[in-house]
């Protein structure tokens, strides 16, 4: 489960997030371009786009449960 205290000051804010324990997999950017972008820098991923339509909101819950360490969270503010 995701970690809000340890999320990437790179993320939008919001409900969604990426945090310390992404590892770059870019599984989150494949399912969710529009929401998710990879900081190739520093490896890794962070939310760069908030949802603002139930298929919007459908497209990133998909990026959720496509990352394999569960580092997005959806408890941020």
């Amino acid at each position: 489960m995701a970690d809000k205290s340890a999320k990437w000051e790179q993320n939008v804010t919001g409900r969604y997030y990426v945090d310390d324990q992404c590892i770059a997999c870019d599984a989150c950017v494949m399912e969710a371009p529009n929401f998710f972008e990879m900081n190739d820098e520093d490896g890794h991923a962070y939310v760069k786009a908030q949802p603002t339509t139930p298929d919007e909101e459908e497209e990133c819950q998909s990026a959720l449960e496509a990352c394999p360490v569960e580092a997005i969270g959806t408890d941020g503010e």
